[in-house]
């Protein structure tokens, strides 16, 4: 999108939010928290080449050396596409010792309990990258999907990489067989791990970064959230931690800002429910704003 459409484009977002108050649409009407797991843990990443620390922060909250691991890499073209191969190098290389693979093509053979058993075990489940459309296609709302949630009521952590990130959201971006189609009217729920989110990847590596804009003229309640190749989000509860590289954040409640997109860079800390950062990269919290009944940041031992 040139700058006279992306200028077009946010006017007609300022337009459409005049009639709707932020409240109506913003954060904290909901119970806490509003958009992570209230168990758990879940780690969203965008794709290419991924930093270490993303890989061994999945297994340290997955249980380390104790951790029991799944992967699905049924999002790839075949099984033991690279991408599959690729997390299972790294996953070992972090220090994970007990790793299974879960994979099917099979919507019928997905809502087994019996396929699903190995998820009774697991402490962490990542799906690796590929086309979000056959994970949702296979999973969403079987016995697997449902394993998947009682892990992370568990207390289990569940991440995933590229098309695994935005496969986790509620609202499901790239649905389609076509991946240029950012909504795809056939397929647009995820498995909503992570609550009123749309997740995006590649995002600058891919030429994406305004295209979320598109999807909030829509779907003007979501939150969204941009990866780039090599970055993350560690999410608890509400809490997001950036590590890896830059996220961008999309939200056209925010009165604070014409343009409704930020950058996050590692080691912020944005909470997703109050729509607001509680630490900077720098480690101290964001300068106050006039509002005192606006979030509060918690306790540093709080933070993911």
């Amino acid at each position: 999108m040139n700058t006279r459409g992306l200028r077009a484009l946010v006017v007609g977002l300022t337009l459409g939010l005049s009639a709707v108050s932020s409240a109506e649409l913003g954060a904290q009407s909901c119970p806490q928290p509003c958009v992570g797991p209230p168990r758990g843990a879940i780690i969203a990443a965008g794709g290419g080449r991924l930093d270490p620390a993303i890989y061994s922060r999945f297994v340290e909250l997955a249980g380390g050396a104790e951790a029991r691991i799944v992967l699905i890499p049924t999002a790839g073209a075949e099984y033991g596409s690279h991408d599959g191969w690729t997390a299972i190098e790294e996953l070992r290389k972090a220090g994970a010792v007990h790793l299974e693979v879960l994979h099917t093509r099979s919507e019928k053979v997905a809502d087994l309990s019996a396929f699903a058993s190995p998820l009774n075990e697991a402490t962490g489940v990542w799906f690796s990258g590929g086309r979000q459309w056959r994970l949702v296609d296979v999973y969403l709302e079987t016995a697997t999907h449902q394993h998947l949630e009682r892990l992370l009521n568990r207390g289990g952590i569940i991440g995933g990489n590229s098309a695994g990130a935005s496969a986790l959201a509620s609202f499901l971006l790239r649905g389609g067989e076509f991946n240029g189609e950012i909504i795809a009217t056939e397929r647009s729920k995820g498995f909503g791990f992570l609550r009123n989110v749309a997740v995006d990847q590649h995002l600058l590596a891919r030429g994406r970064e305004n295209e979320m804009f598109e999807v909030l003229r829509r779907e003007p309640q979501l939150l969204g959230i941009g990866l780039n190749e090599g970055s993350a989000v560690v999410v608890t509860g509400d809490l997001a931690r950036v590590i890896g590289g830059r996220v961008a954040i999309y939200d056209i409640t925010d009165p604070e800002s014409l343009i409704a997109l930020r950058w996050l860079d590692p080691g912020e800390v944005y909470d997703l429910g109050a729509r607001r950062t509680v630490l900077t990269d720098t480690g101290q919290p964001p300068a106050p704003v006039p509002d005192s009944t606006r979030f509060r940041p918690p306790p540093s031992s709080e933070l993911p």
